[in-house]
């Protein structure tokens, strides 16, 4: 099979029909229909003008063993601009390098695909909406909306395993937010098809659901590993950014061994939670600030699963009912080296598909948490009206270090409140090296 180069539609459209090898678009191609890739076939851009505009909101399908490199690729925004064909039972390896999208990056394999090899570097959807997407994970009481950049394993068979490195992708901008989630990576469910990702690293996120008001069962993520996921390193080399109602910033359902955080973790909208996990994570470390800004958005939750080591610079939370920090299941460390800050009162958020009245506490165990560590180099404070700063109703902390107070600013606010069995050693909570 030969190599042709492509400036205008036909000539593109022969060298698919001619199964060439790698095809070299040159020019700006427009295109009113999908465009499906030949096994085996390569498609890259050439020269700064090189990209395809479907017109009629067709996108680019792969089949097998294929490249796209070093184009841009434009769609209408609730497309996919790039796409599996589905069936394939084994898909090779998928290549997608320095690539500027519009549409979804919507890579979905699904019954009849048993494995298959995906890598991604230096993507950027600059825009997508992913709302008609009937593919949603379920659990939990929710609905999670695809991301603009996706890959979802939704064959459930129990033979069905694809593999990824996913290296600098990025979504959105803050003057237009990609609509969904950002990045989503998923398998079947907690039993069936899985992914394996040795590597992803994402730049900047930003993403919205763009859900009404008082919604309480569908969710978005700025970063989302779903169920059937397994991520050996996931950086989060740039900020990610939410900006509506049920935008969880960092959201895990599945396994992390080693998570970095490098920039910013911030949420504008109700109930837009930081780092929320419902799965397992090894290692967990931000290096810079987790900020939300929204009624009950809080800070991290701890919802199901575990968090091994979770190492923050700092927490700290605006809005009515916006928790700091809450622990619902065993973890062990907790380090915040700086401090924990709630600026709200009592105020919806939710839970679980549920929306509940919550007070803005700094740090809250619940009656089946517990913290094994608990280190916080500054304050743990609260500014609300009868919030309280550090609570433990039922769970408990084994120790405690923190270096500043614990402190309950507002009217009819306790620094430390311990109910129905807590445990938690308050009396010597400086013994504790750091």
């Amino acid at each position: 099979m030969a190599t042709a180069s492509a400036a205008r539609l036909p000539e593109l459209l022969g060298a698919i029909e001619a199964n060439a090898s790698c095809i070299r678009v040159t020019g700006s191609i427009s295109c009113p229909h999908d465009l499906l890739l030949p096994q085996g076939c390569d498609i890259v851009g050439d020269g700064p003008d090189a990209g395809i505009y479907f017109t009629e909101s067709g996108g680019l399908g792969l089949t097998r063993d294929n490249s796209v490199r070093s184009l841009r690729l434009v769609t209408a925004s609730d497309a996919r601009s790039v796409f599996l064909r589905a069936g394939t039972p084994d898909v090779g390896t998928i290549t997608l390098e320095d690539l500027a999208v519009v549409g979804q990056i919507g890579l979905i394999a699904r019954v009849g695909t048993e494995k298959g090899r995906f890598v991604a570097r230096n993507i950027h959807v600059g825009f997508a909406d992913t709302r008609r997407f009937p593919e949603q994970a379920q659990k939990y009481g929710v609905n999670v909306l695809q991301g603009a950049f996706t890959l979802f394993n939704q064959n459930g068979s129990t033979s069905s395993k694809l593999t990824a490195t996913l290296d600098n992708l990025s979504a959105g901008s803050a003057a237009a937010p990609a609509i969904g989630s950002g990045v989503l990576v998923g398998g079947f469910g907690d039993t069936g098809g899985t992914l394996e990702i040795d590597r992803l690293s994402t730049g900047e996120v930003h993403s919205t659901g763009m859900l009404p008001f008082g919604v309480a069962d569908f969710i978005t993520g700025g970063v989302f590993v779903l169920f059937g996921c397994t991520v050996d390193e996931l950086v989060n080399e740039s900020r990610v950014r939410t900006y509506g109602v049920n935008d969880m910033v960092l959201d895990n359902w599945g396994h992390v061994r080693k998570w970095t955080v490098k920039d910013v973790i911030e949420s504008f909208g109700p109930s837009g939670i930081g780092f929320v996990n419902f799965g397992t994570v090894d290692d967990f470390r931000a290096e810079a600030p987790i900020i939300t800004r929204g009624l009950g958005a809080r800070g991290f939750n701890q919802y199901d699963g575990t968090v091994q080591n979770l190492h923050l610079r700092s927490i700290e939370t605006f809005g009515d009912g916006s928790i700091g920090a809450q622990i619902s299941k065993p973890v062990g460390t907790i380090r915040v080296d700086e401090y924990i800050r709630t600026h709200g009162g009592i105020g919806p958020s939710l839970v679980k598909g549920v929306i509940a009245e919550l007070a803005a506490e700094a740090f809250s165990v619940k009656p089946s948490g517990s913290v094994r560590q608990l280190v916080v180099g500054g304050d743990i404070s609260t500014d609300g009206k009868n919030v309280d700063a550090l609570t433990v109703d039922g769970g408990s902390i084994e120790e405690m270090r923190i270096g500043g107070d614990i402190r309950a600013n507002g009217d009819g606010g306790q620094p430390t409140r311990v109910e129905n069995g807590g445990r938690a050693p308050l009396r010597d909570r400086q013994a504790l090296p750091a």
